[in-house]
């Protein structure tokens, strides 16, 4: 009883408005097929009620991304007791390979392929749109992890996925040893993005309408790190030590840390 909890990157990223405290994006996400965690469920050496999460993690159990998406499940009555009942005796192991506060997704992918992996080992014969309502419930990366696309443009705050018709590129990842807190990079986005509103708004929203209908390998060949991810110049402001690390035609991925490149 285990998946695979894969990673992604943000091929680009535009800010395309705010809405009360959440920022608008036209976002094309990538699945990374070679960098992945594992989940797994293993039996408990001695049955209890706690909810038992093991893994190389910076938070607690009940900050736990994974431990709020069980949360949302016990709320579905016809199904409480069966969780509960499965959980008294398996515990949940996380082989941790993906990088926290890198841009990478890695929570979001966790909590959505423990979703899958649940309701499949249990046969809880939850629908699609369930568990994209939990989903949503959860974080604005959670929807892409739960349609398994390898490519998809995400617009919203993250909730609208639509499939792109592409496949997964042969990316490298690199990700410095700096931790970016992404409601900080947001924040010192929105400071620069409020001054200038309508500029800022225009012009991403007519470079997003440009990429949406590119292929990957193109906008890459195209436009740099700077003009693809509004989030990487907060970044650096934000972690001056992240410049040292952003080489040519290496890419930032999300609000950071990570850089990535095709393997070619």
């Amino acid at each position: 009883m285990k998946i695979k909890s894969f990673a992604k990157v943000n091929i680009y990223l535009k800010i395309v408005g705010v809405k009360n405290n959440y920022h608008l994006l036209n976002s094309r996400f990538m699945m990374l097929k070679n960098l992945y965690d594992i989940l797994e469920f293993k039996k408990k050496e001695f049955p209890c009620d706690k909810f038992d999460l093991r893994g190389n993690f910076s938070c607690p159990v009940k900050k736990n991304i994974i431990y709020k998406a069980y949360l949302e499940l016990l709320k579905i009555k016809s199904i409480s007791t069966k969780l509960k009942n499965f959980f008294y005796y398996y515990f949940i192991d996380v082989q941790k390979n993906i990088p926290e506060f890198a841009g990478l997704g890695g929570g979001s992918s966790n909590a959505a392929f423990f979703l899958q992996l649940i309701n499949n080992t249990l046969s809880l014969q939850l629908s699609k749109q369930t568990l994209l309502q939990i989903g949503n419930n959860l974080g604005a990366d959670v929807a892409f992890f739960l349609n398994n696309y390898e490519s998809a443009n995400i617009s919203g705050i993250g909730e609208n996925v639509i499939n792109f018709d592409e496949k997964s590129l042969d990316l490298i990842t690199f990700t410095p040893p700096i931790k970016c807190e992404t409601i900080k990079v947001y924040h010192e986005f929105r400071k620069t993005f409020e001054k200038n509103y309508d500029i800022i708004k225009q012009k991403n929203s007519l470079l997003a309408n440009k990429l949406y209908s590119l292929k990957s390998d193109k906008i890459l060949d195209n436009f740099s790190k700077e003009e693809l991810n509004d989030l990487y110049l907060p970044a650096v402001t934000l972690y001056p030590k992240l410049q040292s690390f952003a080489k040519k035609d290496w890419f930032f991925s999300g609000s950071g840390s990570s850089f990535f490149r095709r393997n070619i």
